[in-house]
């Protein structure tokens, strides 16, 4: 999901710049819980005749999956119609000119902004609201698990931040993809400190996310996205040894930028 609004928000503010309307196939049919998806030719049935325009050849396709050049952005000048497929469509000081305007259309439904205020309503407005995204599934085997981190490591890195800010009460707000995770293991091992957990849909967590006021997790378009929205300070858990500092946080625009080069062996060290 965060992978296509990251997609789609380079794409769009391409578009923008050169006086092209745009429409994001995914969020034509895919996630209701946002904005973009209730606009026009977001719907089934444009993605349907997308598709079958593309499959059979009545408009090209180009694909971004190996980065872009030149060449690929001038084959998109020169069809009216066309369809761009692949991860790697970047125009970051593009996104960042119209970065306004992408957080606008891919805002959250009145209902799902609902379900997570009834969740922060448990903080104070002197408390420090600390967003953790745990994430687990597929990152357990893809690179090889390099972003893969056990309770103990995240329960470590929460105690780091709280030591940073030793004068501040902190809430930590917990969003996962791991419908097995021990939630009484994070109570326990962080008390005094009060954890919440969002069990929300993947929407109604990246909307927590973007509503707190630090973000932890490993490197991971979900919360770079999280961080999007109010330009939250984010740090992304790389490595073997995990040393956290006030200089580990860094706004969006930072974390875009360098988003592709952390995956790099030497970035990662």
């Amino acid at each position: 999901m965060a992978n296509n609004i990251f997609q789609y928000g380079h794409m769009y503010a391409w578009g923008r710049e050169n006086g092209r309307s745009t429409m994001s196939m995914r969020f034509a049919h895919k996630y209701p819980e946002f904005k973009i998806s209730h606009t026009k030719y977001h719907n089934s049935l444009v993605y349907v005749l997308v598709k079958l325009a593309a499959k059979l050849h009545i408009i090209p396709t180009i694909d971004f999956s190996d980065g872009q050049n030149e060449q690929k952005i001038e084959t998109i000048r020169q069809h009216k119609h066309i369809l761009v497929t692949g991860w790697g469509v970047r125009f970051h000081p593009l996104f960042q000119k119209y970065k306004e305007d992408i957080i606008s259309i891919f805002n959250f439904l009145p209902k799902v902004h609902h379900h997570v205020d009834m969740i922060l309503q448990a903080s104070t407005a002197d408390t420090i609201k600390l967003g953790v995204h745990i994430r687990r599934g597929d990152y357990k085997i893809w690179l090889g698990g390099r972003f893969y981190y056990d309770d103990t490591q995240y329960i470590d890195i929460i105690r780091q931040f709280t030591h940073l800010l030793p004068e501040k009460n902190v809430d930590v707000y917990i969003c996962t993809n791991d419908p097995h995770l021990n939630q009484p293991f994070y109570q326990q091992h962080l008390s005094p400190i009060r954890v919440f957990f969002s069990n929300g849909s993947p929407a109604e967590d990246l909307c927590l996310l973007s509503k707190c006021d630090y973000l932890i997790g490993p490197l991971s378009s979900f919360t770079l996205i999280a961080s999007m929205y109010h330009n939250t300070p984010l740090y992304w858990m790389m490595g073997d040894i995990l040393h956290l500092s006030r200089g580990s946080f860094h706004d969006f625009n930072y974390q875009a930028c360098h988003f592709d080069t952390n995956f790099s062996d030497d970035y990662i060290g």
